[in-house]
């Protein structure tokens, strides 16, 4: 944590007007011990998950648990992060040209089952009259 000077100015001042000037000291010595408590305990787990995990994550700190930092870090070089990242953009374009492709595909596909239909029917809408009668629209199903 980085306190500027006037950051600890305005904290000074503003416990000796929540507080007055004969309480501060106290207070400000209980709050320097709950906060050396408080880091002793982040410092004693940080290093017991270091040792836990083994020689190689010693020098572990909480930005490190982040997914993206720890596989970065520890799985990835910064080459193999970029080649990554350049085959997944060149599988995505690939991925949208071939669903433009099928779509267009389809298109050509279903206008001429239309024309067929039409033709077999003798109607110009597409909808099959089958034996029985019953209306059959092929794009419905």
């Amino acid at each position: 944590m980085n306190l500027g000077p006037t950051e600890i100015m305005m904290l000074v001042l503003l416990g000796v007007l929540m507080f007055g000037p004969e309480k501060l000291p106290p207070v400000a010595r209980k709050v320097g011990r709950v906060y050396r408590y408080l880091s002793g305990i982040a410092n004693e787990a940080k290093d017991q998950l270091g040792k836990e995990l083994g020689p190689g994550f010693q020098d572990l700190s909480l930005a490190d648990l982040n997914p993206k930092t720890f596989l970065t870090k520890h799985l990835l070089d910064a080459g193999e992060v970029d080649a990554v990242r350049e085959a997944l953009s060149e599988s995505k374009q690939a991925l949208s040209d071939g669903s433009a492709e099928l779509a267009s595909a389809t298109a050509g596909i279903a206008s001429g089952a239309n024309e067929l239909l039409g033709a077999l029917n003798g109607s110009e809408d597409g909808v099959l009259v089958t034996p029985a009668g019953v209306p059959f629209d092929l794009e419905a199903t």
